[in-house]
Parts: structure tokens; sequence; C-alpha cells
């Protein structure tokens, strides 16, 4: 896909990796819409977009809450007269204490945020974008989706379910003109990464900081390439220091794949 001229809406845009995603589609000459709960992150994301000659606008929304997620993809269609791009990327980890020390309710939220809102995401931008005549969604999961995770094991089994949600979807990239492929990064530099790592040394848990972390630019390039790439459907793309893997879908039982 071109993105010259498309229609972006990038969730938890507001810092990190949904930031590095808005300000590079926004200079590939696209219209990002920047959602997030953080107003005065998602305040500085447009501001760093406009100062650089980009489009967009910020929408509060919490990608848990069928309404909010509803009216984000429909600012876009509003404002902008169109849906092409859906980027699921908010995220958070369990944190400190782990699991399954945590209360059940800070489980829940992990599970509500990596995994039900990217199902919630691609299930409401589907018609939007298949009405217009398709489009891309990616959605962010982990490394930690690939391989087990004893570190965050809820953490782990939510991205886990992103993973296969998106090689679950492949079929929608004929069935519906919509490519959905999401991107398994390492640890990336990041205030929520910082967050965590903090918490950890707090209640005196080994570090997992990695010798040398991604950076959210990074991901934001792999993200442009893969929506760029009309080849790709159901993939995992990995992120690595040492550059990207990408990971196709198994064949559903009894196909012919």
């Amino acid at each position: 896909m071109d993105i010259k001229e498309k229609v972006a809406v990038i969730t938890g845009a507001g810092s990190g990796i949904g930031r590095a995603v808005a300000r590079r589609i926004a200079g590939e000459g696209a219209k990002a819409v920047v959602a997030d709960m953080d107003d005065q992150g998602g305040a500085e994301t447009i501001r760093l977009i406009e100062s650089s000659g980009g489009r967009a606008i910020f929408v509060h929304a919490d990608v848990t809450r069928v309404e909010d997620s509803r009216r984000m993809l429909h600012e876009a269609v509003s404002k902008f007269g169109r849906l092409d791009i859906l980027h699921n990327n908010a995220g958070i980890g369990l944190g400190a204490p782990p699991f399954p020390d945590a209360p059940p309710e800070k489980w829940h939220r992990v599970v509500e945020i990596d995994l039900q809102a990217v199902i919630l995401g691609c299930g409401l931008a589907a018609p939007i974008m298949q009405k217009a005549g398709g489009g891309v969604i990616i959605n962010t999961a982990s490394m930690a989706g690939l391989y087990p995770h004893p570190l965050d094991p809820v953490y782990g089994a939510a991205k886990a379910g992103v993973v296969n949600l998106t090689h679950s979807l492949a079929s929608w990239a004929e069935e519906r003109k919509i490519r959905v492929n999401c991107i398994c990064p390492g640890v990336v530099d990041t205030p929520m990464v910082s967050r965590l790592l903090a918490e950890d040394a707090k209640h005196g848990l080994p570090s997992w900081k990695p010798a040398k972390m991604l950076q959210p630019e990074m991901i934001a390039d792999a993200v442009v390439a893969i929506v760029q790439d009309e080849t790709l459907f159901g993939c995992s793309i990995e992120v690595r220091p040492g550059g990207r893997k990408i990971v196709e879908p198994r064949p559903a039982p009894g196909s012919r794949k």
C-alpha cells in the first residue's frame, strides 16, 4: 500500500512505539489519528507531527471500551474521509509483584488491553475498511508471544493470543481485502519498559534489561514496511537488534495451503 494520503489510526500513540509509528506514518504523507488515554502525551505527539509538516488529530480513547474504540475509528472517517490503516498498538505489562502474587484485577487488565482490545479493534475496523475496498491492520504482539516468557506469563499469554489471532485472520486478505499482520519486537526502549524495570527493581526482582534495547523508530520502520508490502498477510514479524524475521501462519488443519 502506498501510504501517502492514506488515513491511519494508531493506539497507544502518546509515547513509545505508538508515537514513533504515528510520526513515521505521518512523515510518509498519511493523516494520523493519535489515540491514547494520556492527553498530554497525545498532545505532544500531535505537536511533533505538525512541527514536521504532518497532519494529525488526537482522540482520547480507552481501547478496552467498545464506545471509545468505535468513536476513535469513526473520527478518522469523519475528519479525514476514510480509514486505511489501523495499528492496534496499546499495551501494558503486569509489572511487580509478578504473577500470581499480583491481584487478579491486574492480570485481567493486561489481558483486556493487550488482547481483548486488539480483537475489538480488528472487529470494529473490518466493516469500515471492507466497505471502502480494504485496508491494513497491524497488531503489536511481542517476542514474548512467540516463545515462553516466565518473567511475565500473563503478558506472554496475551501476546501469544495476538499472534494466533493475526495468523487466524490471514483469510481476510482474500475475503475482505484487509491484510492483517503483527509485529513482534524484542525489548524496546520505551517509557513503559522503563517503568516496569523500575518496579521490578523496587521489589528486588532481577533485571531483564538486555545489553542492547531496540529503539521505537526501528519498530516504526518495520510497521511501515509491513504496510507497504502487499505480499504480507497473517504474518508475525520478529524484530531483533540483528534484524527482522517473518513467521508465516501455519496452515489450518485440513487446508491445502
